[in-house]
């Protein structure tokens, strides 16, 4: 699921708000850093309001975002991801290159993590990074 950010700013001071959350901004002091931001805050506040027992917002579609007027001239539309996770792991059987596994258990070791750990965060990486 993705929610519809808009962003805005200039020079070092950018942010990134969310039309459909009230008590959710990201900053930065680029637009990279402020979507960066602005997507875990996004994680964080609905993992606590699903955890608090809250239903979660509707995401609007970036149409409906538009067609509502709330996009001010000079601001920016972003699809921001929504990666919550489900509170419980589930085991997976995945193939690699024995040279790529290799490589993947060596960063793992380095950052002081296990295989899953860092692959869990990698795939989490690139799947916030698709927007």
């Amino acid at each position: 699921m993705n929610f519809v950010g808009i962003l805005d700013g200039g020079d070092e001071t950018w942010g990134v708000r969310f039309p459909d959350l009230d008590d959710c901004v990201g900053v930065g002091s680029s637009p990279d850093e402020a979507i960066a931001a602005a997507t875990e805050a996004l994680r964080d506040v609905l993992a606590h309001k699903s955890g608090g027992g809250h239903d979660l917002p509707k995401a609007r579609s970036l149409a409906e975002v538009l067609a509502s007027g709330e996009v001010d001239p000079g601001e920016t539309t972003v699809l921001i991801p929504l990666l919550l996770d489900a509170g419980r792991s589930v085991r997976a059987n995945v193939t690699f290159d024995a040279g790529l596994l290799s490589e993947i258990d060596h960063a793992a070791k380095t950052r002081a993590i296990t295989r899953s750990a860092f692959l869990a965060s990698a795939a989490r990486e690139k799947i916030e990074a698709r927007r």
